[in-house]
């Protein structure tokens, strides 16, 4: 008897630690394809869970952080969604390959044609995204999940260092250190060109000057044989006029 007691309790506190686990990690997230590197652009994934038993999701709304705009950001078209994405005016510009950028994209939102995500299934919706802060370590994206049966699932609350995961956390996307300077790798590619060119002038100007010489020797032998020519023409026409 007391075994069976034990096992079933054991049982239940083993089922309760899966539902609590599964709960807790069944929201919508954001991870990247590869590295998100500060500076740099890259593919990320929302992924976006079905957490109902008698509803499917319908809508899923994703706003952008306001304090690291994004001038870039192109949504993967998705089969049974349609995606709008809108755009608001900078408060302050932001300066991208020496450009300025007045707007930036602050949501984008995916609305299904047909039936949705539905119970037991996940669905992603890829973006590229770019240029990524370099005074960063993370953007947070709030997001709004909608279903079928009206209900809407706020998932904006942001996490803090150190603390507990929040109830309804908003997604997170990690920023990675660099990958490369890209700017020097400019400089030295723009460098690599000048030195290419001056060499390439540089030979060319060899080949001239090589030709030139080579003109000019050939000159010179014609000079000495015309003249040599001309002493031996000079010579007979002497001869003939003695005889």
């Amino acid at each position: 008897m007391n075994v069976s007691r034990i096992a079933l309790a054991g049982g239940v506190a083993a089922s309760t630690v899966l539902l609590l686990a599964g709960t807790a990690s069944a929201h919508v997230s954001v991870q990247p394809q590869g590295e998100a590197a500060k500076g740099g652009y890259a593919t990320v994934n929302f992924k976006v869970p079905n957490e109902r038993d008698n509803a499917s999701t319908v809508k899923l709304e994703v706003s952008f952080p306001t304090d690291h705009p994004l001038a870039s950001v192109s949504p993967q078209p998705v089969a049974g969604w349609k995606i709008d994405v809108t755009r608001s005016k900078l408060a302050k510009p932001l300066e991208v390959h020496g450009k300025k950028i007045n707007e930036a994209v602050s949501k984008v939102t995916w609305t299904a044609d047909g039936d949705g995500i539905e119970p037991g299934f996940f669905q992603q919706f890829p973006l590229s995204v770019g240029q990524l802060p370099e005074d960063a370590d993370q953007l947070v994206f709030k997001a709004l999940q909608t279903y079928s049966n009206k209900e809407v699932v706020r998932w904006i609350e942001e996490p803090t260092e150190g603390g507990e995961e929040p109830e309804s956390p908003a997604p997170v996307l990690a920023l990675t250190a660099p990958a490369a300077d890209t700017h020097g790798a400019a400089a030295d590619h723009k460098s690599g060109e000048a030195q290419e060119t001056k060499e390439t002038t540089a030979s060319s100007d060899d080949a001239s000057s090589s030709s030139t010489d080579g003109t000019a020797r050939v000159l010179g032998i014609v000079g000495i044989v015309v003249g040599i020519a001309g002493v031996a023409f000079g010579v007979l026409a002497g001869r003939r006029r003695s005889a």
